[in-house]
């Protein structure tokens, strides 16, 4: 199947699915998960392909000058991540409809749901920078409406709000990126920018150029500081953080880092800030996770930890560092979809998110608990889960790596507080003492199965990982070149010691999990909201809020005059900045002023002079009216009769409604002195400054390109003689068609309010 009818399936989906829920709410999840399995389906059959040295493309011209094309290519990255997209994305469609089947929106939220898929899959297969960032930004919109779904609670709009502002920030830097990328590769196809890397690398605006992508990257997976607006997004449905917090949306700047590890890495300043950054964001997540009483928000933090190894490993650099980060992307979207569900089920089931009143759920909720279990152990990185072979080789890359040792250590950290949080969230609330809840039930098949389904996945592909090592080669080799295809999965590598810090991190973390009372309130004390990152982006946001409340104070006081003169003055200034940075002094025409020009002058002056000076507001519009029908005149000494006429017809009928309206308005009341010596400043100011832009235009050679073509082409092709003619007619028609267009909606909206106007009242 060919891959924009893949991408197009989704969008159509997800515009359908309202319908499609309304038509049979109870079946809609079983409906609807049809179009991502058939996705799946259609992209395994691609894997083939993409496993050889030309992958599936699709090119169409979008904006060609620009270099901007509809461009697919589905590589072993792009299909990796499109098959977790697809494949997650199927059991999650299943699992909200029944999880949300009583919701009177239940067709929205998987309206919004397929339309996150779509985007996510059209940002990983994208092989044009603005592509991909159009779909990078389709992700952040259509996740601020999951996020904030619940919108009647004051938390789900905020953290709605907060998700977005951080990632629409990130997203401002990375198409800066990728614009400043594409100018100085010569190309904004990402296949083709490996090519231009040493020039990207090593130019004087490289490091400008990764600092935006970091930016973007960094936002949307997470990364310390920006890590705080994810725990915050658990007030999305339980279907939603599933989706987006364990393999899709938060793993999107993961694989931007990892598309162009192969243009930007290999630097010191790539390695180093990558490394850094992901070593800090998974210790601090998975230490910050311990603090947190609520399910959601603990596996929500050991996302933000992981999220950090996969950027660690890509700082790492090296073949064995990709192999180990593709292997553990893989083995997280497993464990952790199961685990994001098996939440919902127990809030579901038991009534309650909050891990010290959760226990003994197993014997009620065996099922459950099973998923539980075996996502639980991938996440300890237990065999024969497919955790395990992950975790190994995250070990076995970080200690093969200069001062592998202490990285090593560092990443043993994270590793001994990831078992900890494994064993409070899928293990404890099933087999530890009862917490004293009430009535707890097994949920339905349609909800433990897709988290049962998902826990065996890494079972199967601990036991068989051959299964994926293909893809999982090829995609390695994607991203750090040939040596990252020599991949061999298995679950015995000896003695090594990788395993022997598997095993140290492994009772390290029991002994985490034992003391995890002490490190809550060891964390509570630390008070980190108060100095943290989040106090930051609130402290921000306050401060925007402040100013805007001040600058509209400032400038929106009620004052007409006020803001007319603002207006006024800031098209004057604008108009005087532009002439003088070009240089344009006065330039006076070379002829002579002739008798009738004279006469027009002043006939154009005068009356404007008593139009300012009257107090009567007919003679004033008696005076502009005069004013008119001399620029009337102008016309007709120009040789532009058929403008004098418009002018002639225009300028009476505004005489006349002006006449009709103004003569019932109030006499103007006089004005401080001040206020008129500024506003005689600012009217000299402009008159001075369009008469300065006017002699500096008519100064210039008359005959352009510009008039010739419309000289040349009015008579033969416009078949007419009157050159301003054919341009409002033929040429600009369409121009022409939205100002009659515009002008006809005016007129029917004021012929509306007169309709209207109560009986009697004053017109």
């Amino acid at each position: 199947m060919a891959l924009p009818v893949l991408l197009l399936l989704g969008f159509v989906a997800a515009a359908l699915a309202p319908a499609v829920v309304r038509v049979g709410p109870r079946a809609s999840g079983l409906v609807l998960g049809l179009v991502p399995l058939g996705l799946t389906v259609g992209l395994a059959t691609l894997v083939p392909a993409a496993l050889s040295d030309t992958p599936p493309t699709f090119h169409m011209d979008w904006v060609p000058e620009l270099g901007i094309a509809f461009t697919l290519r589905a590589d072993g990255l792009a299909l990796l991540m499109a098959l977790l997209i697809t494949g997650l994305g199927t059991l999650i469609v299943v699992y909200a409809g029944e999880y949300l089947k009583d919701h009177p929106r239940l067709g929205g939220f998987q309206g919004w749901l397929l339309l996150f898929m779509a985007s996510m899959l059209g940002l990983v297969l994208a092989d044009n920078g603005l592509l991909l960032y159009v779909f990078w930004e389709l992700t952040t919109v259509s996740s601020f409406f999951l996020i904030g779904f619940e919108n009647e609670k004051e938390e789900a709009r905020q953290a709605a709000l907060r998700a977005l502002l951080v990632t629409v920030l990130g997203g401002q830097a990375l198409l800066l990126g990728l614009l400043l990328m594409g100018w100085v590769a010569g190309t904004l196809t990402l296949s083709e920018l490996p090519a231009a890397a040493p020039a990207l690398r090593e130019g004087p605006f490289s490091l400008a150029i990764l600092l935006l992508v970091l930016g973007g990257a960094f936002t949307k997976s997470a990364q310390v500081p920006f890590h705080f607006w994810l725990p915050g997004a658990m007030a999305a449905p339980t279907p939603a953080s599933a989706y987006l917090h364990a393999a899709t949306m938060v793993k999107a700047g993961v694989y931007l880092l990892a598309r162009l590890s192969p243009v930007l890495g290999g630097t010191p300043v790539w390695q180093g800030m990558l490394v850094a950054a992901g070593l800090v964001t998974m210790v601090g997540g998975a230490l910050l996770s311990f603090g947190q009483t609520d399910m959601k928000r603990v596996l929500a933090y050991a996302t933000v930890s992981v999220l950090g190894t996969l950027v660690l490993l890509l700082g790492l650099g090296t073949a064995e560092a990709a192999q180990a980060m593709v292997v553990y992307l893989v083995a997280h979207a497993f464990y952790k979809g199961s685990l994001f569900l098996v939440t919902g089920m127990v809030d579901h089931g038991a009534g309650t998110r909050e891990l010290p009143r959760l226990g003994g759920l197993a014997r009620a909720m065996p099922l459950t608990g099973s998923a539980a279990g075996l996502a639980a152990l991938s996440m300890m990185g237990l065999p024969p889960l497919f955790g395990f072979i992950g975790k190994e080789l995250v070990y076995e890359s970080s200690l093969h790596t200069p001062g592998g040792w202490g990285l090593g250590a560092g990443v043993a950290l994270g590793f001994v507080l990831l078992v900890g949080t494994a064993l409070r969230t899928g293990v404890r609330p099933f087999l530890g003492p009862p917490g004293g809840e009430g009535t707890v039930h097994e949920a339905g098949p349609a909800l433990w199965v897709p988290s049962l389904l998902l826990a065996a996945g890494g079972l199967v592909l601990g036991l068989m990982p051959g299964l994926a090592e293909p893809l999982l080669a090829r995609a390695a080799s994607d991203i750090a070149g040939p040596e990252g295809g020599h991949l061999e999965l298995s679950l015995w590598h000896g003695l090594t010691p990788a395993l022997g810090l598997s095993v140290a991190s492994l009772a390290l973390g029991g002994a985490a999990f034992a003391l995890r009372e002490p490190l809550r309130r060891a964390l509570g004390a630390l008070r980190l909201e108060r100095w943290g990152a989040e106090r930051l982006y609130h402290l921000s946001v306050s401060g925007m809020v402040r100013l805007a409340d001040t600058q509209t104070r400032v400038l929106q006081n009620g004052s007409l005059h006020r803001y007319t003169f603002v207006t006024v003055g800031t098209l004057v200034g604008l108009l005087a900045l532009a002439l003088v940075s070009r240089v344009r002094w006065l330039q006076l025409p070379e002829e002579e002023l002739r008798f009738y020009e004279v006469v027009l002058l002043i006939l154009l002056v005068l009356p404007a002079l008593a139009a300012v000076r009257t107090r009567s507001v007919l003679t004033a519009v008696i005076s502009l009216g005069v004013v008119g029908l001399s620029e009337a005149l102008v016309y007709v000494l120009l040789g532009a009769p058929d403008l004098a006429l418009t002018q002639v017809v225009v300028q009476t009928l505004t005489v006349i409604l002006f006449a009709l309206v103004f003569s019932r308005f109030p006499v103007p009341a006089h004005r401080e002195r001040d206020s008129r010596v500024w506003d005689v400043a600012l009217s000299v100011a402009a008159g001075g400054v369009i008469t300065w832009a006017l002699m500096n235009i008519t100064a210039q050679p008359r005959h352009t390109e510009l008039a010739q073509t419309y000289a040349a082409r009015s008579a033969g092709e416009a078949h007419g003689l009157n050159i301003v003619n054919t341009i409002l007619v033929d040429f600009r028609a369409l121009d022409t068609m939205g100002e009659t267009t515009v002008l006809a909606t005016a007129g029917l909206g004021v012929f509306l309010l007169f309709r209207r106007r109560r009986p009697g009242s004053p017109v």
